[in-house]
């Protein structure tokens, strides 16, 4: 994040502005709209700027910019076409600590205006840190036709009984209480300015509101990329309370989990759990049981090696309502990234899943069935086991030659992809330092892997 977002209370606050041409008049009427008391310094001025500053209570000073004009204003506005003024006003500014814009000069700001969706008190604003003014726009225009002007009025209505449903109830209640009013026909009538009966029934919900019920989210986050999560999971990422979170959920998609969320570390890397499996398992019990809305969030899919299964039963049994929602597992999303299809007529009718886990150095694993021609060989958490599981399926039979690749962090940035055979993949791995997460697949299909790959991390 190159610039931090917020939003400036400029009602009656003196704000100097430097410019009297259309691109300060631009600037005025944002300025107008947010109260700010204008101090336009210009020798000459557009009639219709003139009368923005006066009209809000501001004040014309027909002159060149003087340093003495940045003494007790709050933020500083430069719109001129002279670059070394807009230099020395940039200049004086930061050394005093005053925020200041220079139009199109984003080197000489300290701060930026970002495209504004104005559905006052509710306001969208969309920057590119000036990388891409014009883009910024394009989004604001897609965002415009989808924010209806009612909002504000329906803004402005739930600002009218905070201080009443603060009063009645504790968070995380009031929470649940917006979110059911939101939902609810009560939005509907203040959104048509049918204020009376909107309290009314707003109010009648507060008085019969109970302890909302808690309840557990099973939710997939995908292999990595945090553009694969699905629309449901986003969605409960928004809504719930509190949020275990497993080692393999990359930082990408924690930023978009709701900020003010708790979150609890739960992951677990070979031989080291943060918090056995028995203890989150009761911990998403106790968490529920509280009342709270509860994020379980693995890598790839919770019932494919994520022990998702485990932490149901002992919901199921306690009784605690819960919602399943998969994700792309990292078998279908790294193998598609890296250009490897997991079936392919000419390769593989069949695919097997299979953890990579050791146990005692050794697989629990049938060999023999996964020597077989026409199958694709998936293993999970496999880079510790490696050279066990490519000598031993050469044990088995299969043929040394047999393609094999090791995708390193797929479908991140970060993604590389690692090809070989059974015998020459596991000394490949040695040379060359790879992180984990690791998917090894095996099987004709990788043998396509050069020919189809179009995923270029960068």
């Amino acid at each position: 994040m190159d610039y931090f977002p917020f939003f400036f209370d400029l009602r009656k606050q003196p704000v100097l502005l430097v410019g009297g041409g259309q691109v300060a008049l631009r600037k005025a009427r944002l300025l107008s709209k947010a109260q700010a008391r204008i101090q336009l310094v210009a020798p000459d001025a557009v009639a219709e700027l003139q009368a923005l500053v006066i009209e809000g209570g501001g004040q014309w000073h027909p002159r060149k910019y003087q340093p003495s004009d940045l003494d007790g204003v709050c933020l500083v506005i430069s719109a001129t076409d002279n670059h070394t003024l807009n230099t020395e006003i940039s200049q004086a500014c930061k050394a005093r600590f005053l925020p200041v814009n220079v139009v199109d000069e984003r080197a000489l700001c300290s701060v930026i205006t970002p495209a504004i969706i104005d559905r006052s008190p509710l306001v969208v604003a969309i920057s590119s840190g000036g990388a891409a003014p014009v883009l910024a726009r394009r989004l604001r225009q897609t965002i415009e036709a989808l924010v209806p002007e009612s909002l504000g009025r329906i803004a402005n209505f739930a600002d009218g009984l905070r201080e009443r449903v603060k009063a009645k109830l504790p968070e995380p209640r009031r929470r649940s209480f917006w979110e059911r009013l939101l939902d609810s026909p009560v939005a509907n009538l203040a959104a048509k300015g049918q204020v009376a009966e909107a309290e009314s029934q707003a109010l009648a919900m507060l008085e019969q509101d109970e302890a909302p019920r808690g309840e557990v989210y099973l939710v997939g986050a995908g292999p990595g990329a945090p553009d694969l999560l699905t629309l449901r999971a986003l969605q409960l990422m928004q809504q719930a309370d509190v949020v275990l979170y497993d080692r393999l959920v990359s930082p990408e998609i924690m930023d978009k989990v709701r900020r003010d969320a708790d979150r609890i570390y739960v992951g677990k890397q070979r031989a080291e759990h943060a918090v056995p499996q028995g203890q989150i398992n009761q911990l998403l019990v106790n968490l529920a049981k509280e009342g709270k809305r509860v994020l379980r969030l693995k890598g790839g899919d919770p019932f494919i090696f994520g022990r998702g299964g485990e932490e149901i039963e002992l919901l199921a049994a306690e009784k605690v309502p819960f919602e399943v929602v998969p994700g792309i597992t990292a078998a279908s999303g790294c193998a598609a990234y890296a250009g490897i299809p997991l079936t392919h007529r000419d390769h593989a009718q069949s695919v097997r899943f299979i953890t990579g886990h050791l146990k005692d150095n050794q697989p629990n694993i049938r060999w023999a069935e996964l020597v077989a021609e026409g199958q694709t060989l998936v293993f999970y958490m496999s880079l510790h086991g490696l050279e066990t599981i490519c000598n031993t399926l050469i044990k088995h039979g299969k043929s040394p030659a047999t393609p094999a690749a090791l995708v390193e962090r797929g479908t991140t940035r970060a993604q590389r992809v690692h090809s070989g055979t059974l015998a020459t993949l596991p000394a490949l791995a040695e040379e060359t330092r790879i992180h984990a997460p690791t998917l090894l697949i095996i099987g004709g299909v990788v043998a396509l892997q050069k020919a189809l790959a179009w995923y270029q991390p960068n």
